[in-house]
Protein backbone atom coordinates (compact mmCIF):
# COMPACT_ATOMS: atom_id res chain seq x y z
CA UNK A 1 0.00 0.00 0.00
CA UNK A 2 2.82 2.48 0.45
CA UNK A 3 4.92 3.79 -2.25
CA UNK A 4 7.31 5.21 0.95
CA UNK A 5 8.74 1.80 2.25
CA UNK A 6 7.96 -1.55 3.99
CA UNK A 7 8.07 -1.98 7.67
CA UNK A 8 5.08 0.55 8.58
CA UNK A 9 2.29 -1.42 8.90
CA UNK A 10 3.98 -4.27 11.39
CA UNK A 11 2.57 -2.58 14.30
CA UNK A 12 -0.81 -0.65 15.09
CA UNK A 13 1.56 1.76 17.46
CA UNK A 14 3.84 3.39 14.41
CA UNK A 15 3.14 5.55 12.19
CA UNK A 16 4.46 5.95 8.41
CA UNK A 17 6.42 9.00 7.46
CA UNK A 18 3.30 11.04 5.66
CA UNK A 19 1.14 10.32 9.17
CA UNK A 20 -0.74 6.76 8.31
CA UNK A 21 -1.39 4.59 10.59
CA UNK A 22 -1.68 1.53 8.41
CA UNK A 23 -2.72 -1.53 10.52
CA UNK A 24 -5.98 0.48 10.46
CA UNK A 25 -6.25 1.12 6.59
CA UNK A 26 -6.08 -3.17 6.87
CA UNK A 27 -9.15 -3.26 9.19
CA UNK A 28 -10.90 -0.72 6.98
CA UNK A 29 -10.17 -2.87 4.06
CA UNK A 30 -11.67 -5.82 5.82
CA UNK A 31 -14.61 -3.96 6.48
CA UNK A 32 -15.37 -3.32 3.14
CA UNK A 33 -15.01 -6.80 1.61
CA UNK A 34 -17.94 -7.32 3.88
CA UNK A 35 -21.45 -7.38 3.04
CA UNK A 36 -23.19 -4.13 2.97
CA UNK A 37 -24.92 -3.06 5.99
CA UNK A 38 -27.36 0.28 5.90
CA UNK A 39 -29.44 1.73 8.77
CA UNK A 40 -31.69 4.76 8.17
CA UNK A 41 -33.28 6.97 10.47
CA UNK A 42 -36.69 8.50 10.56
CA UNK A 43 -38.95 10.63 12.44
CA UNK A 44 -40.47 7.71 14.78
CA UNK A 45 -37.28 5.10 14.79
CA UNK A 46 -34.24 3.60 13.40
CA UNK A 47 -34.12 0.40 11.24
CA UNK A 48 -31.41 -1.55 10.22
CA UNK A 49 -30.58 -3.64 7.08
CA UNK A 50 -27.98 -5.81 6.47
CA UNK A 51 -26.88 -8.32 3.14
CA UNK A 52 -25.36 -11.39 5.10
CA UNK A 53 -23.47 -13.00 2.28
CA UNK A 54 -23.93 -17.14 2.29
CA UNK A 55 -20.60 -18.64 0.92
CA UNK A 56 -21.62 -22.07 0.89
CA UNK A 57 -25.06 -23.44 0.51
CA UNK A 58 -24.03 -25.89 3.23
CA UNK A 59 -24.62 -22.87 6.04
CA UNK A 60 -27.51 -23.40 8.03
CA UNK A 61 -30.16 -20.34 7.40
CA UNK A 62 -30.02 -17.78 9.90
CA UNK A 63 -26.14 -18.75 10.93
CA UNK A 64 -23.87 -15.86 12.15
CA UNK A 65 -26.68 -13.33 11.95
CA UNK A 66 -25.45 -9.48 11.94
CA UNK A 67 -27.76 -7.89 13.87
CA UNK A 68 -27.74 -7.96 17.49
CA UNK A 69 -29.98 -6.42 20.26
CA UNK A 70 -27.40 -4.90 23.36
CA UNK A 71 -29.98 -3.54 25.52
CA UNK A 72 -33.98 -3.76 24.96
CA UNK A 73 -33.79 -0.35 23.59
CA UNK A 74 -30.57 -0.71 21.49
CA UNK A 75 -30.07 -1.88 18.62
CA UNK A 76 -26.36 -2.94 16.49
CA UNK A 77 -25.69 -3.89 13.27
CA UNK A 78 -22.11 -5.08 12.71
CA UNK A 79 -19.68 -5.51 9.17
CA UNK A 80 -16.28 -6.63 8.82
CA UNK A 81 -15.40 -9.63 10.59
CA UNK A 82 -17.91 -11.23 12.29
CA UNK A 83 -15.16 -12.91 15.43
CA UNK A 84 -14.08 -9.26 15.75
CA UNK A 85 -17.72 -7.78 15.73
CA UNK A 86 -18.89 -10.34 18.66
CA UNK A 87 -16.36 -9.36 20.57
CA UNK A 88 -17.37 -5.88 20.30
CA UNK A 89 -21.09 -6.61 20.91
CA UNK A 90 -20.14 -8.29 24.38
CA UNK A 91 -18.06 -5.21 25.58
CA UNK A 92 -21.57 -3.01 24.38
CA UNK A 93 -23.70 -5.33 26.12
CA UNK A 94 -21.41 -5.00 29.66
CA UNK A 95 -20.92 -1.36 29.05
CA UNK A 96 -25.01 -1.28 29.44
CA UNK A 97 -25.58 -3.93 31.78
CA UNK A 98 -23.30 -1.92 34.38
CA UNK A 99 -24.43 1.48 33.65
CA UNK A 100 -28.29 -0.02 34.84
CA UNK A 101 -26.61 -1.26 37.75
CA UNK A 102 -24.89 1.68 38.87
CA UNK A 103 -27.50 4.47 38.02
CA UNK A 104 -31.03 2.07 37.76
CA UNK A 105 -31.38 3.19 34.52
CA UNK A 106 -31.26 2.18 30.75
CA UNK A 107 -27.65 3.84 29.38
CA UNK A 108 -28.63 6.49 27.22
CA UNK A 109 -27.04 5.20 23.19
CA UNK A 110 -25.05 8.94 23.40
CA UNK A 111 -22.81 7.16 26.54
CA UNK A 112 -22.94 3.73 24.92
CA UNK A 113 -21.29 5.32 21.16
CA UNK A 114 -18.77 6.63 23.52
CA UNK A 115 -17.68 4.15 25.66
CA UNK A 116 -17.60 1.34 22.55
CA UNK A 117 -15.93 3.91 20.26
CA UNK A 118 -13.28 5.06 22.86
CA UNK A 119 -12.48 0.88 23.62
CA UNK A 120 -12.20 0.33 19.67
CA UNK A 121 -9.40 3.27 19.43
CA UNK A 122 -7.66 1.73 22.35
CA UNK A 123 -7.10 -1.07 20.45
CA UNK A 124 -5.01 1.19 17.87
CA UNK A 125 -2.76 2.61 20.16
CA UNK A 126 -0.56 -0.41 21.18
CA UNK A 127 1.77 -2.60 19.38
CA UNK A 128 0.81 -5.85 21.11
CA UNK A 129 -2.65 -5.72 20.00
CA UNK A 130 -4.35 -4.97 16.26
CA UNK A 131 -7.46 -2.85 15.28
CA UNK A 132 -10.31 -4.75 15.21
CA UNK A 133 -11.83 -5.70 11.78
CA UNK A 134 -15.38 -4.54 11.89
CA UNK A 135 -17.47 -1.23 11.76
CA UNK A 136 -20.91 -1.32 13.64
CA UNK A 137 -23.46 1.11 13.31
CA UNK A 138 -25.44 1.90 17.03
CA UNK A 139 -29.27 2.87 16.54
CA UNK A 140 -32.11 3.72 19.54
CA UNK A 141 -35.55 5.38 19.98
CA UNK A 142 -36.76 7.28 22.88
CA UNK A 143 -40.05 8.92 23.50
CA UNK A 144 -38.19 12.34 24.77
CA UNK A 145 -35.18 12.38 22.93
CA UNK A 146 -36.75 10.42 19.59
CA UNK A 147 -34.71 8.51 17.60
CA UNK A 148 -30.29 8.33 17.41
CA UNK A 149 -28.07 6.57 14.90
CA UNK A 150 -23.96 6.05 15.63
CA UNK A 151 -21.40 4.53 12.78
CA UNK A 152 -18.17 3.45 14.73
CA UNK A 153 -15.38 2.92 12.72
CA UNK A 154 -12.31 0.54 13.17
CA UNK A 155 -10.35 3.48 14.10
CA UNK A 156 -12.58 4.65 17.07
CA UNK A 157 -14.22 7.62 15.05
CA UNK A 158 -17.88 8.47 15.62
CA UNK A 159 -20.33 10.65 14.14
CA UNK A 160 -24.63 10.67 14.37
CA UNK A 161 -26.12 10.08 11.06
CA UNK A 162 -29.68 10.11 10.02
CA UNK A 163 -28.39 7.36 7.13
CA UNK A 164 -25.25 5.62 6.99
CA UNK A 165 -23.90 2.67 4.85
CA UNK A 166 -21.00 0.43 5.22
CA UNK A 167 -19.36 -2.66 3.73
CA UNK A 168 -18.50 -3.42 0.05
CA UNK A 169 -21.24 -1.42 -1.63
CA UNK A 170 -21.39 1.37 0.93
CA UNK A 171 -21.17 4.14 -1.82
CA UNK A 172 -23.88 2.92 -4.12
CA UNK A 173 -26.10 2.66 -1.06
CA UNK A 174 -24.86 6.08 0.06
CA UNK A 175 -26.15 7.60 -3.25
CA UNK A 176 -29.40 5.83 -3.09
CA UNK A 177 -29.74 7.16 0.80
CA UNK A 178 -29.31 10.31 -0.28
CA UNK A 179 -32.41 10.70 -2.40
CA UNK A 180 -34.92 9.65 0.22
CA UNK A 181 -36.26 12.67 2.60
CA UNK A 182 -35.48 10.16 5.94
CA UNK A 183 -36.38 13.19 8.48
CA UNK A 184 -40.69 12.96 6.77
CA UNK A 185 -40.46 9.12 6.84
CA UNK A 186 -41.75 6.41 9.31
CA UNK A 187 -40.11 2.87 10.12
CA UNK A 188 -42.53 1.18 8.04
CA UNK A 189 -41.65 3.03 4.92
CA UNK A 190 -38.00 2.89 5.57
CA UNK A 191 -37.99 -1.14 5.97
CA UNK A 192 -39.17 -1.29 2.48
CA UNK A 193 -36.62 1.51 1.58
CA UNK A 194 -33.96 -0.17 2.98
CA UNK A 195 -34.65 -4.09 1.89
CA UNK A 196 -35.05 -1.97 -2.05
CA UNK A 197 -31.35 -0.68 -1.28
CA UNK A 198 -30.02 -3.92 -0.23
CA UNK A 199 -31.17 -5.55 -3.11
CA UNK A 200 -30.54 -2.90 -5.21
CA UNK A 201 -26.44 -2.72 -4.02
CA UNK A 202 -26.33 -6.58 -4.44
CA UNK A 203 -23.55 -7.56 -6.79
CA UNK A 204 -25.49 -10.87 -7.96
CA UNK A 205 -22.20 -11.74 -10.23
CA UNK A 206 -19.79 -11.70 -7.30
CA UNK A 207 -21.71 -12.59 -4.51
CA UNK A 208 -24.74 -15.12 -6.03
CA UNK A 209 -26.66 -15.89 -2.36
CA UNK A 210 -27.36 -13.27 0.50
CA UNK A 211 -29.67 -13.38 3.08
CA UNK A 212 -31.47 -10.30 4.19
CA UNK A 213 -32.07 -8.95 7.76
CA UNK A 214 -34.31 -6.27 9.50
CA UNK A 215 -35.01 -5.25 12.31
CA UNK A 216 -36.25 -2.27 13.64
CA UNK A 217 -36.26 0.12 17.64
CA UNK A 218 -39.16 2.50 17.22
CA UNK A 219 -42.01 4.38 18.56
CA UNK A 220 -44.45 1.44 17.22
CA UNK A 221 -42.34 -0.84 19.33
CA UNK A 222 -42.24 1.33 22.31
CA UNK A 223 -38.88 1.44 22.03
CA UNK A 224 -37.68 -2.05 22.20
CA UNK A 225 -35.21 -3.11 19.31
CA UNK A 226 -36.51 -6.20 17.55
CA UNK A 227 -36.81 -8.17 14.49
CA UNK A 228 -39.07 -7.02 11.54
CA UNK A 229 -42.34 -8.88 11.52
CA UNK A 230 -42.47 -11.60 9.02
CA UNK A 231 -45.82 -10.56 7.63
CA UNK A 232 -43.51 -6.88 7.11
CA UNK A 233 -40.22 -8.61 6.66
CA UNK A 234 -41.90 -10.45 3.09
CA UNK A 235 -43.64 -7.67 2.22
CA UNK A 236 -40.88 -5.67 2.34
CA UNK A 237 -38.80 -8.48 -0.01
CA UNK A 238 -41.59 -8.75 -2.25
CA UNK A 239 -41.47 -5.07 -3.07
CA UNK A 240 -38.19 -4.59 -3.34
CA UNK A 241 -37.30 -7.83 -5.59
CA UNK A 242 -40.68 -5.88 -7.90
CA UNK A 243 -38.56 -2.69 -7.74
CA UNK A 244 -35.58 -4.20 -9.10
CA UNK A 245 -37.48 -6.08 -11.91
CA UNK A 246 -39.33 -2.90 -12.84
CA UNK A 247 -35.38 -1.25 -12.96
CA UNK A 248 -34.23 -4.35 -15.00
CA UNK A 249 -37.63 -3.67 -17.65
CA UNK A 250 -36.50 0.13 -17.72
CA UNK A 251 -33.44 -0.52 -18.80
CA UNK A 252 -33.81 -2.96 -21.37
CA UNK A 253 -36.45 -0.68 -23.27
CA UNK A 254 -33.73 1.89 -22.85
CA UNK A 255 -30.92 -0.54 -24.83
Amino acid sequence: MSSIGTGYDLSASQFSPDGRVFQVEYAVKAVENSGTVIALRGKDGVVFAVEKLVTSKLYEPGANRRIFTIDQHVGMGVCGLIADARQIVDIARREAANYKSQFGVKIPIKFLNDRVSMYMHAYTLYSAVRPYGCSVVLGSYDPEDGSSLYMIDPSGVSYGYYGCAIGKAKQSAKTEIEKLKLTNMNTKELVKEAARIIYLVHDELKDKNFELELSWVSKDTNGLHERVPEHVFLEAEKSAKQAMEADSDSDTEDM
